[in-house]
């Protein structure tokens, strides 16, 4: 039997802990892993597949021949932009132990600023006993924009916990028990909503969506006294300078970030001495580096055998 065309590898992940996997993963074909040295110069030409994050800006003209593209996240608005980028398939990153992270890390958000755990931390440190009554979850309405996988995860965990829960999407989405609104409703799920949680894809429409005018929309009557801001979606999608603003003239009375345009956070950047705002450093939901290769392994031994591929990317849509 021949052997068969190799998988192009371009993650910007530990190199360490890719090349470990790489040993055993795709048994049946080679890998090219753009990470190691030796391969700076590798000829692509023959590749059918290639797994990629963030890849490098000449990956399509050195990989002509793809057949499919596998994602190494949930998102995929790093290689929409790159030039040559090839009419294959895209495939997206969908596992279980992405999506449990992410929803742990959006519930922990919400009930940190619901138990205003920041302030009992201040008080710790100022060695003070001050008992807080706050609301419950059961007087709080969490509004959570994206309803993908990772959306109506959330949403059923947030539920679970006693929260009120509304989503929002482009287009209207039905999920059973759940009101829902779609681009023409934004005004009136951002006046209901006490907690945002942003976890949209990043697209031209998306891309700056969370700033100062929606954050001036949202519901300012609630049990909270302000509303709060979460997003783990894209860091471009927020404008960094109006959470900021909005955070210090009390437009918004607390934040969550785990993304940002650019990464690392600065070390000088107003954000971080903010005593409200939570941050966190992209690691919401790490890709559990086994479970992806699990999932490009499965993907292509579908796309062999004729079978359609799974968490295709809609291109119009861009995710």
């Amino acid at each position: 039997m021949p052997a068969k065309n190799p998988i192009v590898v371009d993650l910007k992940f530990d190199p360490a802990a890719i090349a470990k996997i790489l040993e055993t993963a795709f048994s049946d074909r080679r890998s090219i892993n753009l990470a190691e040295p030796a391969n700076k110069d590798a000829d692509l030409s023959q590749a059918d597949y290639a797994l990629l994050w963030k890849p490098d800006a000449d990956l399509f003209q050195r990989a002509p021949n793809l057949k499919v593209i596998f994602s190494g996240g949930a998102g995929v608005d790093s290689m929409m932009s790159i030039a040559g980028l090839p009419d294959v398939p895209i495939v997206r990153f969908v596992d279980r132990s992405l999506t449990t992270r992410m929803s742990e890390w959006v519930v922990m958000q919400c009930l940190m600023h619901l138990r205003d755990v920041q302030g009992h931390f201040t008080s710790q440190r100022q060695r003070v006993w001050a008992p807080q009554h706050g609301p419950e979850a059961a007087d709080i309405t969490v509004g959570v924009m994206g309803l993908g996988v990772l959306g109506c995860d959330a949403l059923a965990k947030l539920k679970a916990m006693g929260f009120n829960v509304i989503g929002w999407s482009r287009t209207r989405k039905q999920i059973d028990g759940t009101e829902t609104f779609d681009a023409r409703g934004l005004d009136a799920f951002l006046a209901r909503t006490d907690i945002l949680v942003g976890l949209l894809p990043l697209t031209p429409e998306t891309t700056g969506i969370y700033n100062a005018s929606l954050f001036s929309r949202l519901r300012r009557d609630g049990a909270l006294g302000k509303p709060v801001f979460i997003n783990a979606g894209r860091g471009k999608s927020q404008v960094a300078a109006d959470i900021a603003l909005a955070i210090e003239t009390g437009i918004l009375g607390g934040a969550s970030l785990d993304v940002f345009a650019v990464e690392p956070l600065a070390a000088d950047d107003p954000l971080w001495g903010l005593d409200n705002v939570i941050i966190t450093p992209h690691d919401s939901a790490v890709s559990d580096e086994r479970a992806l290769m699990r999932h490009v392994e499965e993907q292509i031994a579908r796309f062999e055998r004729g079978e359609p591929l799974q968490h295709l990317v809609d291109r119009s849509l861009g995710y």
